[in-house]
């Protein structure tokens, strides 16, 4: 019986994409992705803040490619490409498909404990450099709470003020 559960779990947990691996690289990430989703209708201002982080007051849209990891001892690498203000209405024309700001940060969001009650915690790494192609490389190292649950990016506005871009785990 205890074996049959075993290799069930086993299952489970290779059908949901989760790495085994031994290898010390493939333990340490906590998150590793290849896309981020922009905030759009219905996320726009305060109606999108997602723990405790407004989204942007216009939609944005990511016309490249967001990938990234985040490794257990807090290293965090984003590479953005093409996070600019969405081709819509609600954006002034002469905005649409450029990034006006001219840093973005990121946040990484878990939900931990403090006092044995369960807290979200925030982490806001420093601005990095964005160009008006919405081009940006985070790198940064961040102090994670022990424990890290249900994580979730952000790319942000300069200091995280608010999100552009989230994708979570």
């Amino acid at each position: 019986m205890v074996k049959a559960a075993g290799v069930l779990a086993l299952t489970l947990l290779m059908g949901s994409g989760v790495s085994l691996a031994s290898d010390d690289e493939h333990e340490r990430t906590m998150l590793e992705f290849g896309t981020m989703v922009a905030n759009s209708s219905p996320f726009i201002g305060a109606a999108g803040t997602i723990r405790g982080i407004a989204a942007a007051p216009l939609p944005w849209s990511v016309t490249g490619r967001i990938k990234g990891e985040l490794k257990t001892n807090g290293e965090l690498e984003i590479e953005v490409r093409g996070l600019v203000l969405a081709n819509d209405p609600s954006v002034p024309a002469n905005l649409r498909l450029m990034n006006p700001v001219p840093f973005f940060s990121a946040v990484v969001s878990c939900m931990s404990s403090v006092g044995g009650k369960v807290v979200v915690s925030n982490i806001t790494t420093a601005n990095f450099r964005a160009n008006t192609a919405g081009d940006s490389k985070i790198e940064a190292t961040v102090a994670l709470p022990a424990p890290c649950v249900a994580l979730i990016l952000f790319v942000t506005s300069p200091n995280g003020a608010v999100w552009f871009a989230a994708t979570g785990h």
